[in-house]
């Protein structure tokens, strides 16, 4: 039996031009597209020929609608092995807190072909849209990504907010919008100054993108004063103050 193939492709972190040209050819020769609401995801008709093609939405909107993951895997699999040329489109890179690798994991289980299209990441490539470099000579050597969709005090999380605070560097923070408050407010627990500088940026990388400079002790009241919402990202170290007006 001959089946399908599956690529994943990430599709960068906003307007549709900063998406890979081998995740475009992949979404050109594709019969099904699985997409979530991120990225280029609400621009497909501008730059892509939806003709002839199944588009299938299985967004996870932030503590809205959600497509469980195992749905997702089931729907990937289903189509690859029905023979079809399948891309998983997901915002940013797949293999940042995007879940890519379970749904890799899940095609090889079912002995479909899958290939990987990294994307750009919202964690460098958003700061980097409001003036933000993640590293500086003579400022800072390092950079730490972590995932703000749990609190710190869930006790799933798998973020040692206190030795972040210790090890220096630059802090960028993605889905971390509902638990801004309690974020800072830990890492200020763990002794990182109040007055660090900070920023916060949603929809980078878009025509909607908003940016606020401010520091660590006020970056949630900065946050929820101009409404800030998910996607966003907030960055947390002496390069913010770079961009600062």
């Amino acid at each position: 039996m001959s089946y399908g193939t599956v690529t994943l492709v990430g599709g960068g972190p906003g307007d549709w031009d900063l998406l890979t040209i081998r995740g475009l050819r992949a979404l050109q020769a594709s019969d099904v597209i699985l997409t979530d609401h991120l990225g280029p995801a609400s621009q497909l008709p501008e730059f892509l020929d939806l003709d002839g093609k199944e588009l299938i939405d299985v967004s996870k909107l932030p503590y809205g609608r959600q497509v469980a993951q195992e749905r997702i895997n089931e729907l990937i699999v289903t189509h690859a092995l029905a023979g079809r040329r399948v891309v998983r489109l997901k915002g940013g890179d797949p293999f940042v807190f995007g879940r890519g690798f379970e749904e890799v994991q899940a095609c090889a289980a079912a002995g479909v072909a899958c290939e990987v299209v990294p994307g750009v990441t919202s964690a460098i490539s958003v700061p980097a849209a409001a003036g933000i470099p993640v590293t500086q000579r003579g400022l800072t050597h390092a950079f730490t990504v972590v995932s703000g969709h749990l609190a710190p005090s869930h006790p799933a999380s798998l973020v040692d907010w206190p030795a972040l605070a210790r090890i220096g560097g630059t802090i960028v923070v993605i889905m971390g919008v509902r638990h801004v408050r309690a974020i800072t407010a830990a890492l200020i627990d763990a002794s990182l100054a109040p007055t660090t500088p900070a920023a916060v940026i949603q929809e980078g990388e878009t025509a909607s993108q908003r940016a606020f400079y401010c520091d660590l002790g006020n970056l949630a009241d900065v946050t929820e004063a101009n409404n800030v919402a998910s996607p966003a990202v907030y960055v947390i170290g002496e390069v913010a103050a770079l961009a600062r007006p």
